[in-house]
């Protein structure tokens, strides 16, 4: 087993909490009840933390598992950098601004943008919409109103759950092709599925929150190093100088409780004693590990399906891409992203491209992928056609998200469960968001509140300065 070093932060009291799982969740919520005065030991059964937002190396470069962003409005995944001191390693945009270039338009007309002015909510959008070339003029009309009808609903109402975002946005007047041009473009980078199969609450989430709220709300931000810089080196800094205890692959076997009401947490060579437990993993796992009872329902947990992300990445040897990153219509590409000085590529220019709802493309051999996709890159950018691909591979999450399908709101359970001392955390759980980071953030920041109420310690103020900031 490898043990955390590092300074000891505040004086822990004797109480101890295992957290199960090394993800962003997981991480959170060993950081947050550590600040709290417990004392913590984190559990992750792979060799590094970062859960399913990680590096690697090939050969000389550092690689991304998947292009991971987050927005303005991501208050909490904010916090988590500001906590592990990485915040000016992923910086924000001034301005939210999206190129998307229409592969099936004549070339010259293909670049239209997504930007925002300095003017309040919803107007700060109304000047890049009226000139947005890829709809028309009847569509981009229908487009503010059918804004406006959804910053009008109501993201506590339950009956949002039932119903897809794709219906609904065709009874607002939505076109196909709006719903490719503007509402997938953003919806299938979020959601993680196209608006048909999105459950309405959470597009409704992700819309309102992301361009509804405050004029800055969807400037975009991405890591400018690798995620395991962030993930992994930064996030272990921090977790050795609060004194927690890290254990890497170190894979728990079974949770059970005491009859004097503690917690055993078995690894394999060790039973670890503890007040309370937080199952930090994926659904599936937290199932596994659940002791009976723990749920009024477990197989709830899975009837949560999962989505694959797709990404592929290309090594060119020149520069193709002038902009860091692109959206794109017309063509099975999505987004593009200028990975070359965080990957430590030293000459040509390396581009990731991240495919959500990659269902039918998941498991295909690479090289069907790379007759796919490197003529699509020609088709778009012009400079392409002359340079050499030096380099071709994908990386594949079957996995990478919850399925955001009508229904999935009720099968989310909350932080708590029915035994006493046991939490759950992860993405996946009931926190109003998508499966994103900042989902997975606030979970663990919700299950440290829960087990510091039942420990009855006062929750860290700057914690949840986050909130009021949202």
């Amino acid at each position: 087993m490898t043990h955390g070093t590092g300074s000891q932060g505040p004086v822990a009291d004797g109480r101890h909490t295992v957290v199960v799982g090394g993800g962003l969740a997981g991480i959170t919520t060993a950081l947050a009840l550590a600040d709290a005065g417990v004392r913590v030991t984190l559990l992750e059964g792979r060799p590094r933390l970062g859960g399913l937002a990680f590096s690697f190396q090939r050969g000389e470069l550092t690689v991304d598992n998947g292009q991971h962003v987050y927005l303005r409005c991501c208050t909490a995944y904010r916090w988590f950098l500001d906590r592990i001191e990485g915040a000016a390693l992923a910086p924000l945009q001034d301005r939210l601004d999206v190129p998307v270039l229409d592969a099936a338009r004549p070339a010259g007309r293909r670049l239209g943008r997504l930007r925002r002015d300095a003017l309040p909510v919803p107007l700060h959008l109304g000047r890049s919409l009226a000139t947005y070339p890829h709809l028309s003029l009847a569509d981009r009309a229908k487009v503010g109103r059918a804004a406006l009808a959804l910053k009008g609903l109501d993201l506590a109402d339950p009956a949002l759950d039932t119903q897809d975002f794709g219906s609904w946005l065709a009874a607002h007047g939505q076109s196909e092709r709006a719903v490719e041009a503007l509402w997938d473009l953003v919806g299938v980078a979020t959601l993680n599925a196209v608006a048909g199969d999105a459950s309405l609450g959470l597009a409704a989430m992700v819309f309102k929150t992301g361009l509804l709220s405050d004029p800055g709300a969807a400037d975009i931000g991405w890591a400018r190093v690798p995620l395991g810089d962030l993930h992994d080196r930064l996030a272990r800094k921090a977790l050795d100088s609060a004194g927690v205890r890290t254990e890497v692959r170190t894979r728990v076997t079974s949770v059970s409780e005491n009859v004097n009401g503690g917690w055993s947490v078995q690894v394999p060579g060790e039973t670890l004693q503890a007040d309370a437990v937080v199952l930090a993993v994926p659904q599936r796992e937290a199932h596994d590990l659940l002791p009976a009872g723990a749920l009024d329902a477990p197989e709830r947990l899975l009837e949560i399906g999962t989505a694959p992300i797709l990404n592929v990445h290309v090594l060119y040897d020149r520069k193709v891409l002038a902009r860091p990153f692109f959206a794109a219509l017309g063509t099975p590409v999505q987004w593009v992203f200028d990975r070359t000085e965080a990957s430590g590529l030293r000459e040509g220019q390396y581009l990731a491209l991240s495919q959500s709802v990659a269902q039918d493309e998941i498991d295909e051999p690479v090289a069907v992928l790379r007759e796919r996709y490197l003529p699509e890159l020609e088709r778009l950018l012009p400079p392409a056609r002359g340079a050499q691909v030096l380099d071709f591979f994908v990386t594949r999450e079957r996995t990478a998200t919850f399925a955001p399908t009508p229904g999935v709101g009720r099968l989310r359970p909350g932080a708590r469960t029915k035994a006493s001392g046991l939490y759950l955390a992860g993405a996946w759980t009931a926190t109003g968001w998508p499966a994103t980071m900042e989902s997975a953030v606030r979970s663990g920041v919700g299950a440290a509140d829960a087990v510091l109420g039942a420990l009855g310690r006062p929750r860290p103020q700057h914690l949840f300065e986050f909130e009021e900031a949202a």
